[in-house]
């Protein structure tokens, strides 16, 4: 990355310093003895390394004083629109369905829902909120106690891995699938290529390329057929050849029930675009994006778009069907934002509260916010009918994929 680009960041804390250089003295540790990494386990190091990743350190990490705010920050709209899109699969799949929440994040999403789940006499039997980082977890657990009368706060259980034995209900990601590791590819000569980070000789991570592996080549072949076309020589991009294996993972004992993934990315035709040479990869540092993941490693999130169509393939390949594919401002309308709005709206209690619901819907539906950055996509299994909103269903747009 351009030294410029980095230097118009803002500049860290010592402390926040300090934490970054256990970091890489830890990645450089583990380079130095096993040789250059492959990006995606470099990735997962920078966000996932007990008490040194991203998400696994005590940085504030959402809303206005973190990097990043995600829609759930916004306000309870989004979270009261969820529930309404989910709530019939709810009550067909009866007293025993249970709400996953896959990454609870500050737990504000989890916090609204479940008051909207208690307003609507359709409250899940158990609220599960999966949630690998134990700095979070603490951090959700108080939200929801100071927020959540006894009984309602009662339904909720931190689980530390997908359900083991068969369940009911539904699955919910908001910007989950974005902070999956990522492998990255480059072409070179018609040959597929894996990016690592490795080091310099004084000691400084830089990426190299290094022939791929079958499975990651075999990923990349996969995508060049459905696309009808190969990819330009030195095109790089990101790829998860990892995805079926995950989907299976958190999603297999899923019975009967509904998936919804809800992040920003494309349809795979317009992810892979030939002008999209260097992929979707960005690092989010203080609501500031830059495109260095090697820099100051712990202190950005380091995120890729979603190919919504490999996401689709995937959970085919667990058993699912796609039910509802469609931008986020789509699912908001036909999930009925505007009663979720005006009913917020009447309850207001003075023109400051009113000004910030009208942010909350120019920032979730705005083109160049995150209503057609984002998408949405439900998947279903096990039902012998599809309990999903007719609005939904008529403004589905699954043939793109």
């Amino acid at each position: 990355m351009n030294p410029s680009k980095t230097s118009q960041l803002p500049e860290p804390a010592p402390d926040e310093l300090a934490h970054s250089q256990r970091l890489l003295q830890h990645l450089r540790e583990q380079i130095a003895s096993r040789g250059a990494m492959p990006f995606s386990q470099y990735m997962e190091r920078c966000l996932y390394a007990p008490g040194l990743g991203y998400y696994s350190a005590g940085k504030t990490k959402f809303g206005e004083a973190g990097d990043f705010v995600t829609a759930p920050e916004l306000g309870d709209l989004f979270a009261r629109c969820v529930v309404q899109v989910v709530q019939p699969a709810l009550a067909m799949l009866g007293d025993e369905a249970d709400f996953l929440e896959l990454g609870g994040g500050s737990g504000a999403f989890a916090e609204a829902a479940l008051l909207a789940f208690a307003d609507n006499g359709m409250l899940p039997r158990r609220y599960l909120i999966l949630e690998p980082s134990a700095d979070l977890r603490e951090r959700q657990r108080e939200r929801l106690g100071a927020a959540l009368s006894k009984e309602l706060f009662a339904r909720v259980a931190w689980v530390d891995r997908p359900p083991e034995e068969t369940w009911r209900g539904v699955l919910f990601a908001n910007e989950v699938i974005d902070a999956l590791p990522t492998t990255r590819f480059v072409m070179r000569h018609g040959e597929v290529y894996e990016e690592y980070v490795a080091l310099d000789g004084d000691g400084r991570l830089l990426r190299v390329d290094r022939p791929a592996d079958a499975l990651v080549a075999g990923a990349v072949r996969h995508v060049e057929r459905d696309l009808g076309r190969p990819f330009d020589n030195e095109y790089r991009s990101e790829i998860l050849p990892q995805l079926p294996y995950w989907i299976q993972a958190i999603a297999g004992s899923l019975e009967a029930g509904l998936m919804l993934f809800i992040d920003y990315g494309y349809v795979r035709r317009e992810f892979y675009l030939p002008e999209r040479q260097d992929g979707t990869l960005m690092a989010h540092y203080r609501h500031r994006a830059h495109n260095d993941p090697l820099y100051l490693p712990g202190l950005n999130d380091l995120t890729a778009s979603v190919d919504f169509t490999a996401l689709a393939e995937a959970g085919n390949g667990a058993g699912f069907g796609v039910a509802a594919y469609l931008p986020q401002a789509q699912f908001l309308i036909a999930a009925g934002l505007q009663q979720v709005f005006e009913q917020a709206y009447e309850r207001a209690d003075d023109n400051a509260a009113a000004y910030r619901l009208a942010q909350q819907v120019k920032k979730l539906m705005l083109p160049d916010q995150m209503g057609e950055r984002f998408q949405a996509m439900m998947m279903a299994r096990g039902l012998s009918a599809l309990p999903v909103p007719a609005e939904i269903l008529s403004a589905d747009q699954s043939n793109r994929l």
